[in-house]
């Protein structure tokens, strides 16, 4: 294996998910806070000049054919008529289905990485064009910083949380399709909307809770025990509950008292994406 660099990919928390409206075109128009934390997946990216784009290594279960980073790539290398390529390789530690945007962030990863490596030099305006055509998450990841967001998710406002935090979540084993949570018939869709300071005066809620609590069990399980040591939301459509805590020290030792059978992962919030700092340095980060 060539020691080529490494990208961070960080996973978002959705601290709240209001929706306020559905457009025409069926997608619908929401209302959130992307938290960004330190827990990253990692895209090791190597130039070939076939310009053949492949992937050696990414998640069990997925085909090459349907990942996202290799969307993305294909996606920036027709967008700028390179006819450079790229091997791809994904060591997760995001769960997948989780609502903690993984995929979206890979996706973001790499587009980032190449637009560096293959010289393509577009602006980030022009990078989260291209990639939220792939996922509505994916301009938060490439503009690297937790935001108040609008629209389909891709109108973004950089925000700052007041203080440290830390976060305790909870994957409970279960994979939630997105397109199931906002398909269902029983959605809140009507939301009134708010703002930055009414979410931090009232601390919002996510309107898909409550689907994903009647329909998948083992969430509504992991939201119930959690909310014994604080207030338990999940994040975004997926599986994944969270609740937050002022001292890594408090939410290691709940993640102590995980039943088993769950996966406990305790992260700091951060308000910068380190994918930022690396594009920036272009330093050579190790698996």
């Amino acid at each position: 294996m060539t020691d080529a660099p490494v990208w961070s990919a960080p996973a978002k928390l959705n601290l709240m998910l209001h929706i306020v409206g559905r457009r025409p075109d069926g997608y619908h128009e929401l209302q959130t806070v992307f938290q960004l934390i330190d827990l990253c997946d990692r895209i090791r990216l190597t130039v070939r000049e076939d310009g053949v784009i492949a992937r050696p290594r990414g998640p069990e279960g997925v085909p090459e054919s349907a990942d996202l980073v290799v969307r993305a790539a294909k996606a920036l290398q027709a967008a700028s008529g390179t006819r450079l390529g790229a091997d791809i390789e994904v060591s997760k530690v995001i769960p997948m289905g989780g609502g903690m945007g993984g995929g979206s962030s890979d996706a973001a990863t790499t587009l980032m990485g190449l637009n560096r490596m293959w010289g393509t030099d577009f602006t980030s305006e022009q990078i989260a064009a291209i990639g939220v055509k792939l996922g509505a998450d994916v301009p938060v990841f490439v503009h690297g910083r937790s935001a108040w967001a609008e629209g389909v998710g891709e109108k973004l406002v950089p925000v700052e949380m007041p203080g440290e935090s830390w976060f305790l979540v909870i994957y409970p084993g279960v994979h939630v399709p997105t397109a199931a949570v906002f398909q269902a018939p029983e959605l809140t869709r009507n939301s009134p909307p708010t703002t930055m300071r009414g979410f931090l005066e009232t601390g919002g809620r996510n309107d898909c809770e409550a689907v994903v609590r009647s329909r998948f069990p083992a969430v509504a399980e992991a939201l119930d025990w959690l909310a014994r040591y604080g207030p338990s939301r999940l994040t975004g459509t997926g599986s994944c509950v969270f609740a937050k805590f002022s001292r890594a020290a408090d939410a290691e030792r709940v993640a102590a008292r995980v039943p088993d059978g769950w996966r406990a992962y305790v992260a700091r919030g951060i308000s910068a994406s380190p994918l930022l700092e690396e594009s920036g340095s272009w330093g050579v980060a190790k698996w």
